[in-house]
C-alpha cells in the first residue's frame, strides 16, 4: 500500500470513528482532549461534530491552519507527555490521540506513557480513541464501526 493510500485510510478511519462515537460523547460530561493538534483537521471535525463542547488541544508546536485552532485558553504547547499530564483527573468525555509516527521505535517510546496518560485524562465511562494500540488495565477495548479496518484505529472505554 502506498503511503498516500495509507494516509487516506488513516484519515477515513479517524473520521468514521469520530462520527460513530459523536452521539455517545455528546451524552457524556467532560471536555474532549485532542492529543496531537497537527494542522487542525481532526480538531475541526471534532468541533463540528461536538458543537459547544470544550476541546483542549495539545501539540509540541503550533502548526495548525488558522481556521482550525482552538482558542488560546484551550491550546497547550510543549511536550504532550508533560503538558497533558497536568490535566490528569480532568474527567474527559473523549481522549483522542493521533500521535503515532509510523516508526516502530519512536512509537514504542510513545506507548510507554500514552496508555497511562489517556486513562488518567478520561472520565470513568469516557471514551479513548487512538491511532496506536493502548494496553492499560483501565482501558477496555470496544468494537469499531465496520468501515474502520482492524488495527488501523482503536477505541476504548475507561473503566
Amino acid at each position: 500500500m502506498s503511503r498516500l493510500d495509507s494516509f487516506i485510510r488513516r484519515l477515513t478511519a479517524q473520521r468514521d470513528l469520530i462520527d460513530h462515537i459523536a452521539a455517545e460523547v455528546q451524552s457524556l460530561d467532560g471536555p474532549v482532549m485532542e492529543l496531537g493538534l497537527g494542522n487542525g483537521r481532526t480538531f475541526d471535525h471534532l468541533r463540528e461534530r461536538l458543537p459547544g463542547r470544550r476541546i483542549v488541544a495539545f501539540d509540541r508546536a503550533l502548526g495548525a491552519h488558522a481556521s482550525s485552532m482552538p482558542g488560546l485558553d484551550d491550546l497547550v504547547l510543549g511536550e504532550i507527555r508533560e503538558t497533558a499530564a497536568r490535566f490528569a483527573g480532568i474527567g474527559a468525555a473523549l481522549v483522542h490521540a493521533d500521535i503515532g509516527t509510523g516508526y516502530a521505535d519512536k512509537d514504542a517510546v510513545t506507548l510507554t506513557w500514552l496508555p497511562t496518560l489517556s486513562a488518567d485524562l478520561a472520565a470513568p465511562g469516557g471514551l479513548v480513541a487512538s491511532g496506536l494500540p493502548l494496553e492499560h488495565p483501565a482501558l477496555l477495548s470496544l468494537p469499531l464501526p465496520p468501515s474502520v479496518p482492524l488495527d488501523r484505529y482503536f477505541l476504548y472505554r475507561r473503566a
